[in-house]
């Protein structure tokens, strides 16, 4: 099996399947995290060069099955696995976290990306923005005027390309506690921030309800049809119903020590880069 990975779903994926003799699962990481968090399998660095890439990726490594555990913002992937797995021939299976949903003491104020969110500021006029959209992805905000920016990363922005801001490295989960002592700190108005679901970084949506902090709430781009399940353990019940596979069902990339070695007896990941 195929996993691409990068999310705290794809670990836990991972993880359920550890010790599993009938499945052998190899987990492809894309590299733009300089440190990602452990996988406990086999993992697979760089990355697959578009539908033509990664098709020609399950085909030669053997996989039987693609498992689709990118982030929810993942643009490009999600659609390429769907026409790679299609052009293989193999079942595909997308791993994505149920979305946040709005309560009705909530102030969200949902746009369709980033530039929107930018103009959703000046349009509130918004004066202290805490921005967690990753740190790729602040170029929309810099010609955002009058206001202060609070960064908060896993890694460093760079460049980066806002004038007056306050950089936060972090990683998730956060509590509520320290979401409210965050927005009080530096007297956050409004949180701008993307849909991604999940609990690890839902505590700031609680914190700027309790404090009416406004949220610019950016949607999620649209997924391709086909099988789609929110929790690993549903991933889990999905390739225990599949019919029996042919018997190509290694699911590892064939690959000479060089490049890949077998598996540490304390269940961390090794990496091979293509």
């Amino acid at each position: 099996m195929l996993l691409l990975a990068g999310t705290t779903e794809a670990a836990g994926f991972a993880a359920l399947l550890v010790g599993r003799s009938d499945v052998e699962v190899v987990a492809s990481l894309a590299g733009r995290t300089r440190s990602p968090a452990p996988m406990p399998c086999r993992v697979r660095s760089g990355g697959l060069g578009g539908v033509e890439g990664l098709a020609r990726e399950l085909g030669t490594g053997g996989y039987d099955v693609l498992v689709d555990a990118t982030h929810p913002f993942a643009r490009a992937m999600p659609h390429h696995a769907a026409e790679a797995a299609a052009t293989v021939g193999i079942p595909r299976l997308r791993l994505v976290r149920p979305p946040w949903r709005p309560g009705p003491d909530d102030d969200w104020h949902e746009v369709a990306g980033l530039g929107a969110a930018a103009d959703a500021l000046r349009d509130l006029g918004a004066r202290r923005v805490l921005l967690t959209t990753g740190r790729l992805e602040l170029a929309p905000f810099a010609a955002v005027a009058a206001t202060r920016f609070v960064v908060r990363s896993i890694e460093p922005p760079d460049p980066m390309p806002l004038v007056d801001a306050t950089v936060l490295l972090a990683r998730g989960p956060f509590s509520v506690d320290d979401e409210l002592a965050l927005l009080r700190g530096h007297r956050i108005d409004t949180i701008v921030t993307r849909n991604s679901g999940g609990a690890a970084t839902a505590a700031k949506l609680t914190a700027a309800r309790t404090l009416g902090a406004r949220v610019v709430m950016v949607r999620r781009p649209p997924g391709p049809p086909g099988p789609e399940v929110a929790t690993p353990e549903a991933a889990l019940r999905w390739i225990d119903a599949l019919p029996a596979l042919p018997a190509r069902t290694s699911g590892a990339a064939p690959a000479g020590p060089a490049q890949m070695a077998s598996e540490p007896a304390d269940g961390t990941c090794t990496r091979f880069d293509p």
